[in-house]
């Protein structure tokens, strides 16, 4: 039976708003676009309204399109409105008017979830930085003619491993016996296929604090990307995926080292009914859902040797720190480093700008929203930013290029390796 208009838009959720207000100092397009109706509240207004049929889709389309999806407001709304809720089935019902397109299916229904394709795009970047066309292409400004700032963006990519690195990863890692802890690692899409060193230094600080590690093989996307952009049933679809994925082995945990895989990964129990088979399923799995600062703390199986001189500010994710309220062990990790300085940012809670897909479909609002978080960077002294999510990593990349600083921009993985971590035991 199909859902109607008003259940696919939460309509009952957006009652909870009561207008108040609260949510505006916290909400960055409010902040940089100075519109009531791309503030949380006009977004939910402007949904009701649609709901009872007083606007229509398309005068939803643009505000919402707008939004960041970091759910500050979430963190300050004084009668917890279900904002992440409201906001999927917005993106939902207007993905439903559009005409399919049979790039973006491909996309969504193809290239992200595979693996396959990941490790041939990580492939192609490496020939392309490797074989020189990287460098051709800049001096020659051949990308500046790419659409989507491609121009931009690929300047802020790491350098990649060769695919003999990607073809001798094992499945299964452990080092001491009887381990501490038995972890399924998530290892993401865009993660794996761009960040693989990154993925393999955050199995290594694992490893190296007693832990076991497995890389389930059915493992597939988290499914941010298909909810972000309204796919819903996609995305529940990869949830069922990778929750009978996760299911074949007892693991403690299940680590994830991107802030928007891991906010995903939580939210898994709010796709299905209460009561289900798959609601229990999603609810056991939830459960043991963590973010691998939060597994290091737990440990504690890691001292690090190396002292590194540096003075770095913490760029938080969003979703890490609004939707999987993890704030404190990226921090304390940080702390835990022999010479290093950690200058905290004023505004720690206000967006970079990135978002998933944020920053290339809307980039010039991305650029606004940066900008307000560079001046906090610069504000710090800082001589370096850490990041807990590899859409930040890029982002403050851009960044500091666009302020012209020598700034390194790193994941808070890699920064923890640079430091020579060695077991207690």
């Amino acid at each position: 039976m199909t859902s109607s208009l008003k259940e696919r838009l939460n309509y009952d959720k957006t009652f909870d708003c009561v207008q108040c207000g609260y949510c505006l100092p916290a909400c960055p397009t409010y902040e940089t676009m100075e519109k009531e109706t791309h503030s949380p509240r006009g977004r939910i207004n402007l949904v009701k309204m649609v709901a009872e049929g007083k606007a229509s889709v398309e005068d939803l389309k643009e505000p919402i399109e707008k939004c960041l999806g970091c759910m500050a407001c979430t963190t300050v709304c004084p009668t917890n409105v279900q904002y992440g809720e409201i906001f999927e089935g917005a993106k939902r019902v207007i993905d439903e008017e559009r005409p399919r397109r049979l790039v973006e299916d491909f996309l969504f229904q193809s290239f992200f979830p595979s693996s396959k394709w990941m490790n041939t795009l990580g492939n192609a970047t490496w020939l392309y930085q490797k074989s020189g066309l990287q460098k051709v292409s800049q001096r020659f400004g051949l990308t500046r003619r790419a659409p989507l700032q491609i121009h931009e963006f690929e300047t802020a990519l790491p350098a990649m491993p060769g695919p003999k690195a990607r073809r001798n990863r094992a499945d299964r890692y452990v080092r001491k016996r009887p381990a501490s802890a038995k972890v399924g690692f998530f290892k993401g899409c865009v993660m794996d296929s761009v960040f693989f060193e990154t993925n393999q230094n955050t199995v290594e600080l694992l490893l190296r604090s007693g832990a076991e590690v497995v890389f389930p093989e059915a493992q597939t996307c988290c499914g941010a990307l298909h909810a972000h952009t309204g796919k819903v049933d996609h995305s529940v679809e990869l949830a069922k995926q990778n929750i009978e994925a996760f299911e074949e082995e007892g693991f403690d945990y299940i680590v994830n080292n991107a802030g928007g895989c891991g906010a995903r990964l939580v939210e898994y129990a709010h796709l299905f009914d209460e009561g289900t088979e798959w609601h229990e399923r999603a609810v056991r799995f939830v459960s043991r859902v963590k973010d691998i600062s939060e597994v290091l703390a737990e440990l504690d199986g890691l001292v690090f040797e190396k002292e590194l001189l540096k003075t770095v500010t913490y760029q938080p994710s969003c979703h890490l720190r609004n939707v999987q309220k993890v704030t404190s062990e990226p921090l304390d990790l940080i702390r835990m480093i022999p010479g290093v300085e950690l200058r905290e940012l004023e505004r720690p809670e206000f967006c970079c700008g990135s978002a998933g897909v944020y920053n290339i479909v809307n980039y010039e609002d991305a650029m606004d929203i940066l900008d307000v978080k560079m001046q906090d960077v610069c504000g710090t002294g800082a001589g370096g930013v850490v990041t807990s999510n590899p859409g930040c990593q890029l982002q403050m990349k851009l960044g500091v290029a666009r302020e012209g600083l020598e700034m390194e921009a790193v994941h808070l993985v890699d920064l923890l390796m640079e430091a020579d971590p060695r077991p207690k035991w």
